[in-house]
């Protein structure tokens, strides 16, 4: 009879888990104001959902606020920089006192990476700041109330270029690669308190990021397409969501290998241009 009843409660938490995956209410976007934030605010704007979106730039955070309430969403916009850990502290708190949120996802970051000579200590620095911290000051605030009630979702945005620190951008696969660990033992702990992680590891997607690279890049997606992937392993609540699948199982490949077999592979690989 115990076991019934644990069993029964068992699924009843695993049911309300689902369908809180299935259709969070209210979700912070962070970078939403451009690229796949942006594409992923529109994905799931629709009626009756609350979205917080984030962004640093705030003629095009209202310009795409004004898209997402066009489709009937209420929306709320804060110029916030994910950097400044008090302000992004008293924002999401702001934010959870009007509706407690299903589903965080921490998108905001920053490209690096010049060619010849590396991307040097500045932009090393500011990635990590961007790309690590910034993602530490939007998911701490909330992990303590998601574990309070027992329920919500965390979406991490890592990159296939986590799997493989390359020449041309050691700092910013680095931070990926951080974020990306970050998230799995993240899920481990987080998962017997009712709260589901994500991370997130796009291929080349366009964007403003991509939009300076001169060089090929594979299966080089729309960032709507990539929204929809991303919804949809979200609605699943996957591990990790890794696209396009070929780019995928290279980049993994690519990192499983011995650097002695790698090495003079990634060496050959394009850079981006320098910028100053």
């Amino acid at each position: 009879m115990g076991f019934r009843v644990w069993l029964y409660r068992g699924m009843v938490r695993d049911d309300r888990a689902m369908t809180s995956l299935r259709s969070p209410t209210s979700i912070v976007i962070t970078g939403a104001s451009s690229g796949i934030g942006a594409a992923l605010a529109l994905e799931y704007a629709e009626p009756g959902r609350t979205l917080l979106l984030t962004g640093r730039n705030a003629g095009r955070l209202d310009q795409q606020a004004d898209l997402c309430r066009a489709k009937r969403a209420e929306v709320r916009t804060a110029v916030v920089d994910v950097t400044d850990r008090q302000a992004m502290a008293d924002c999401l708190a702001e934010v959870e006192a009007r509706a407690p949120v299903d589903l965080l996802i921490a998108n905001a970051g920053i490209s690096g990476g010049t060619s010849g000579a590396g991307e040097g200590e500045g932009q090393a620095r500011a990635i990590f700041a961007a790309n690590l911290d910034g993602m530490l000051n939007t998911v701490h605030p909330l992990v303590p109330r998601m574990v309070a009630r027992r329920r919500g979702q965390i979406a991490l945005m890592s990159s296939l270029a986590a799997f493989r620190g390359m020449p041309g951008a050691p700092a910013y696969c680095a931070a990926k690669a951080a974020v990306r660990i970050y998230g799995e033992g993240l899920r481990g702990e987080l998962w017997q308190h009712g709260v589901t992680v994500s991370v997130i590891c796009p291929g080349f997607v366009r964007s403003a990021m991509t939009a300076v690279n001169d060089f090929p890049m594979p299966l080089l997606m729309d960032a709507d397409r990539a929204a929809r992937i991303i919804r949809r392993g979200l609605a699943r609540g996957r591990a990790r969501i890794a696209f396009p699948w070929p780019n995928a199982v290279v980049a993994e490949l690519i990192g499983a290998l011995p650097p002695a077999l790698t090495d003079a592979l990634v060496r050959r690989l394009p850079k981006k241009a320098a910028r100053g």
